[in-house]
């Protein structure tokens, strides 16, 4: 391990690796690839890379990532095999497998987003190093690269033109974004989804954002919640970065690959 993992994380991923079949779920960016200006970009640690790809080669173990970018985004940032389920757009976007695809916005909803879309990229457009990411069901407002005083008051400006122009849109406020969906969903549906269709015996998930919060609140006592950096969490459990959380998956690819576990991984 290239970083001392807490000993109460070490004996709960011992815990979780012993169970007969478990699904792991994973926020991207900030969880598993370090942050980046440029999301296309971005890319997990060579570590946390190698240990999905173990991890979804293991006996009764799904490996799933869970993300607030679109779909198309995270298979390309992702680089991971067809087979690991992909949740995109906060829940809205699900890929259970490669010709299992759930659809995320109606005709209907396409032309909410782009008549806010036309109020909104104005204003965008303004603003020095802003950019929109365009998603299916709404987009979100980047300010990773605006001066801190520039992107508070262009938040503003936006979170106020976006309430007059469509006052029933769902807010999202994360990491130096703000995202509006015209349908409504969070990652802990997407989780929902994904513990319905394979039915683990416990879930482990992991994420950094505020918007992780939603499925690390839906645990229960059997599953395990870690906590990516040192925001306020409802996580039991913390590592201080994507190195960290690369040396939890690697511990628990190691124990999940041992011959005790058999079976498949989805009957």
């Amino acid at each position: 391990m290239s970083v001392a993992l807490d000993p109460a994380l070490i004996e709960a991923v011992t815990r979780f690796a012993a169970l007969p079949r478990v699904l792991v779920a994973l926020d991207f960016d900030g969880t598993l690839a370090p942050e980046v200006d440029v999301p296309d970009e971005a890319r997990a640690l060579p570590e946390a890379h190698e240990a999905i790809r173990d991890l979804a080669a293991a006996p009764n173990t799904v490996v799933a990532l869970v993300s607030g970018r679109s779909l198309d985004s995270l298979a390309r940032a992702g680089r991971v095999p067809s087979s690991v389920p992909l949740v995109g757009s906060h829940g809205l976007e699900v890929r259970l497998a490669v010709d299992d695809v759930r659809p995320a916005a109606t005709p209907a909803d396409r032309a909410r987003v782009d008549a806010l879309r036309a109020v909104i990229a104005p204003l965008v457009e303004m603003v020095d190093g802003a950019w929109i990411e365009r998603k299916p069901a709404g987009f979100a407002v980047h300010t990773r690269t605006v001066d801190p005083p520039s992107a508070r008051a262009l938040t503003e400006t936006v979170r106020e033109a976006a309430r007059r122009a469509d006052p029933d849109l769902t807010v999202r406020d994360g990491k130096n974004l703000i995202e509006f969906a015209v349908r409504d969903a969070t990652k802990g549906d997407g989780l929902a989804v994904l513990r319905e269709e394979f039915r683990p015996d416990a879930v482990l998930f992991a994420g950094d954002d505020v918007t992780d919060e939603d499925a690390l609140a839906m645990l229960t006592h059997d599953d395990l919640g870690i906590k990516v950096g040192a925001a306020p969490t409802v996580a039991s459990h913390r590592v201080s970065d994507p190195q960290g959380m690369s040396d939890v998956l690697r511990l628990l690819a190691s124990l999940r690959a041992e011959p005790a576990q058999g079976g498949s991984a989805h009957p």
